[in-house]
């Protein structure tokens, strides 16, 4: 079958969840935050974690039987470990259609000493049999790797056609429990799979020990074409010992006046954190041991001397959010982390930390049950793009 190149900035081709895409005719490139931040980003895996594609999808309406994607994605591998799976999923008409996994590309290797990268070399998807007619093509990139989109084959008799996407826009802040690298793929971290619940646009803001109410995520958050927001805060603090008692709830205040001044009426959810027990009832900070697992840090003289543990993070931010709501903040709301992942589903937490794949899965149904029922309203006339 003789196939033809697509420019890569046709404007048929739509890039989702990410703030910053670079588009040309022989590449694409995408950070999930505006490139503006780069100049206040505190160290380099802050920038790592931010250009992974979490929640990132490339999105088209086509004929196409068979489509041709090419790619080069840079993964992430610890010490005494495999590389983090690289995976991609396609759905097409809200159908999940493949999986598939990629072993090439770079390797961004860390361990407590040092960082270092091996080169590797681009990829192709190929998509056949994808059906006759009209259809919605939706091709998450992955979750745990930095993807650039090299190049897009059709065959010569298909088109692309314009795309009506009428869905509210759902920005989310938080840790690597958002970011998803323990999820089985990019289309089912528990972020994901609640914006399909709901017929949501998701722009994942989850970025892996790095979600430390930076000011600049805030203002992006302010300035973001959101219409719903949510921050899931707490377990990068603790797990990282970054603030104490006093200093955070000083910055989750900072952080909400700053969206606020942007956005006085946009739902906002705030989400305590999760059960995890290394840090549950005792401070931080956590260290990653070779192979994956976590070890706690023992201190002395720790929560009674103002140190953070994710007990005292959740009786702040229900404090935050009587305070704020009694104040006259009626579009504030508020979900306990314990409702999504209790102590009770510890099996799905294997490292102690991170739920797992079922572990998501879990956490976007009960979000799905538990969320507050005047939270936007957004399940209502919700549209999937066309």
């Amino acid at each position: 079958m003789t196939l033809k190149a697509i420019a890569l900035d046709a404007p048929e081709l739509r890039i989702e969840g990410a703030l910053e895409v670079q588009k040309s005719p022989d590449k694409i490139i995408v950070c999930r935050l505006p490139d503006w931040t780069r100049a206040q980003s505190p160290e380099p895996a802050f920038d790592l974690m931010a250009a992974m594609t979490s929640g990132v999808r490339l999105s088209l309406a086509t004929d196409s039987e068979r489509i041709e994607l090419d790619f080069l994605a840079t993964g992430l591998q610890f010490e005494g470990e495999d590389r983090r799976p690289i995976v991609f999923d396609v759905y097409v008409n809200g159908t999940l259609f493949a999986r598939e996994s990629i072993r090439s590309g770079h390797t961004v290797r860390v361990d407590d000493r040092s960082v270092g990268f091996t080169v590797g070399e681009a990829n192709t998807l190929r998509l056949c049999d994808l059906g006759a007619g009209r259809k919605h093509i939706c091709i998450y990139l992955p979750q745990s790797a930095m993807t650039e989109v090299l190049g897009l084959r059709l065959p010569v008799a298909a088109s692309l056609f314009d795309q009506n996407d009428t869905r509210r826009h759902w920005g989310h802040y938080g840790s690597s429990i958002s970011h998803g690298m323990d999820a089985d793929g990019p289309s089912e971290t528990w972020p994901a799979m609640v914006a399909r619940q709901l017929g949501l646009n998701l722009t994942n803001l989850g970025f892996a020990g790095q979600c430390h109410l930076d000011g600049f995520v805030a203002r992006t958050l302010r300035d973001g074409p959101f219409d719903l927001i949510s921050l899931k805060l707490g377990a990068n603090i603790v797990a990282s010992d970054s603030m104490r008692q006093r200093t955070f709830a000083s910055a989750v205040h900072a952080l909400l006046d700053t969206i606020r001044d942007g956005k006085p009426n946009v739902p906002i959810l705030l989400i305590s954190p999760i059960y995890c027990p290394l840090i549950d009832d005792m401070p931080g900070p956590v260290k990653r041991l070779e192979g994956g697992a976590y070890l706690r840090l023992p201190r002395q003289a720790a929560i009674e001397d103002g140190a953070l543990c994710l007990s005292a993070v959740r009786t702040q931010l229900k404090a935050i959010f009587e305070r704020r709501r009694g104040a006259g903040d009626k579009n504030l709301h508020y979900l306990d982390g314990l409702g999504l992942f209790s102590a009770a589903d510890l099996a799905m937490m294997p490292d102690q930390l991170h739920p797992n794949a079922d572990g998501h899965r879990l956490m976007a149904q009960r979000f799905g049950q538990s969320r507050p029922d005047d939270f936007g309203g957004f399940a209502d006339q919700a549209l999937a793009p066309t």
